[in-house]
């Protein structure tokens, strides 16, 4: 009943007329970065970060949420109505909702797509509501030597969850790390890798990294892409309406996708992208008619659209509960809160009460807000997927280099988003995610500081970290991990090796 008292305390803050007009906003903008190409959910919320400065804290990070889980139902438009996955996590939702499109059933694709997130969204919230205050109250047990190890497995497996290869994940997470102790050290008060210039002294500003490496970097990889026209299919509002069919194939995906994507959530990493993975492959193995996946049925729109909208609710869990952001977007949420002096955590709930459930309740309006604003807009939006690269981006450009100047009123600043920017871009050129690079940045302070101050207390032995019973839990399991993945990748070679051995010996003969 507490629970319930508190959330409904939180409703009363997010229905203030600036709190539920910030929703509003968000939503509105995160749909609009869902469909149009370009910087995505990360970098419009790093590029907004300087102009919260203004404001409540409650309201700015409602605002950023309502971006967040706003832009996962946007990607959902332009895959079902062009065949092109505006996020990673909508990837999958082009392969029957396209196909859907093409029969003439977009409509009917894009209203599945808008009422399994409510529903899983509705799903994933309620599990946050009730389970974030559970592991709050664990995590007041934490101390330096936990937050270490959490953050320390979290970085381990972000590296196997980036899509790209362990090597270059770590390797990024490595660089992140390094660029996060530039500045002055928080026990010593030294100098590390300023190179002699004074505006480095303050470290670097986790938002004009995140506006480099996601907004810059995005914004010139878009547009040395060649403009490529595409068939927008039309929708009507008298369209969005799914057969009795339809609804009935869908009711088993949404709720089987909410409880995936609450579940891959709580994993450090993409959860969102991965929980759609997941859901697609749990029900084309369930279904009695796996042949009509990937050509139009409603099982493979329903599940991970709902899977990855539950995983954005449970993605705020370790945020909220731990102070630890899983995902870029986390991060950035995470950069949010410490812009207004207030650090996500065990204490949050009663320190800042009217913060923590006044977001959590937030993201249910917000939820509401979504299918009921969306769906009639859903001609408006498809409209604005003509809009040309060459008008869309300098404006883009122009907000991005007035908030980073914003920040600090200086010029290095600029120099700085441009140089992380160019770095960004030749990222991506060269197959490397800018992802774990930012999460290494924000998670390295929290690293570093865990393992000084852990070093302190047990007197220099890092046996300390291990015979204490939580974090030695928590890093034995970062070690089996890392053993497994060893082990698995020596066997895999082991199989290949063999494989090719087997079809060169068959060539022969």
């Amino acid at each position: 009943m507490e629970v319930t008292a508190l959330l409904l305390h939180g409703f009363s803050v997010s229905m203030l007329p600036v709190n539920l007009l910030a929703c509003t906003v968000g939503v509105l903008i995160g749909t609009l970065v869902g469909v149009l190409p370009g910087i995505g959910p990360v970098g419009t919320m790093a590029l907004l970060l300087p102009f919260s400065f203004s404001m409540d804290v409650t309201t700015s990070l409602i605002l950023f949420a309502g971006i967040y889980y706003g832009s996962l139902y946007g990607c959902s438009t332009t895959a079902i109505l062009l065949n092109v996955p505006g996020e990673a996590s909508a990837i999958v939702t082009c392969l029957d909702g396209y196909a859907m499109a093409k029969k003439g059933r977009a409509g009917a694709a894009l209203a599945v797509a808008a009422v399994g997130s409510l529903i899983a969204g509705t799903m994933g919230l309620v599990g946050l509501s009730f389970f974030a205050p559970l592991m709050a109250g664990v995590a007041v047990t934490f101390g330096p030597p936990e937050y270490f190890a959490i953050a320390v497995v979290g970085l381990l497996i972000l590296m196997k969850l980036t899509g790209t290869s362990m090597l270059k994940s770590g390797l990024m997470v490595v660089v992140g790390i390094m660029l996060g102790t530039v500045g002055l050290d928080s026990l010593t008060a030294v100098n590390r890798l300023t190179f002699g210039v004074d505006e480095l002294q303050r470290g670097l500003e986790f938002s004009i990294v995140a506006m480099g490496l996601l907004g810059i970097g995005e914004i010139l990889n878009t547009i040395t892409q060649a403009d490529s026209s595409a068939t927008v299919h039309s929708v009507k509002f008298h369209e969005l309406y799914p057969s009795e069919e339809e609804c009935r194939r869908s009711i088993g995906p949404i709720f089987r996708g909410g409880i995936i994507g609450f579940l891959v959530g709580l994993l450090p990493g993409p959860a969102a992208t991965v929980s759609t993975f997941v859901s697609y492959a749990v029900e084309k193995k369930k279904s009695k008619t796996p042949e009509e996946f990937g050509k139009g049925a409603i099982e493979g729109v329903a599940g991970p659209e709902s899977a990855n909208n539950a995983a954005a609710s449970a993605t705020m869990i370790p945020l909220l509960a731990l102070g630890l952001p899983f995902s870029p977007a986390a991060a950035i949420l995470l950069s949010g809160f410490m812009i207004h002096g207030i650090v996500p955590g065990p204490t949050l709930m009663t320190q800042n009460q009217d913060l923590f459930w006044g977001l959590i309740a937030s993201m249910y309006i917000g939820n509401v807000i979504l299918v009921i604003v969306n769906l009639p807009l859903v001609g408006l939006f498809a409209y604005i997927l003509k809009t040309p690269i060459k008008i869309l981006m300098p404006i883009v450009l122009i907000i991005t280099f007035t908030g980073a100047y914003s920040i600090n009123n200086s010029i290095f600043d600029l120099v700085l988003l441009l140089c992380f920017g160019i770095l960004g871009f030749f990222m991506k050129q060269t197959g490397y995610e800018p992802a774990p690079l930012v999460l290494g940045l924000m998670l390295g302070p929290i690293l570093e500081n865990g393992l000084a101050q852990s070093l302190i207390i047990g007197d220099g032995s890092m046996w300390f970290f291990l015979s204490r019973p939580l974090s030695g839990t928590i890093l034995w399991s970062g070690i089996a991990l890392v053993m497994y993945s060893m082990i698995r990748w020596f066997v895999d070679k082991k199989q290949g090796n063999r494989k090719n051995e087997e079809w060169r010996g068959f060539s022969d003969k």
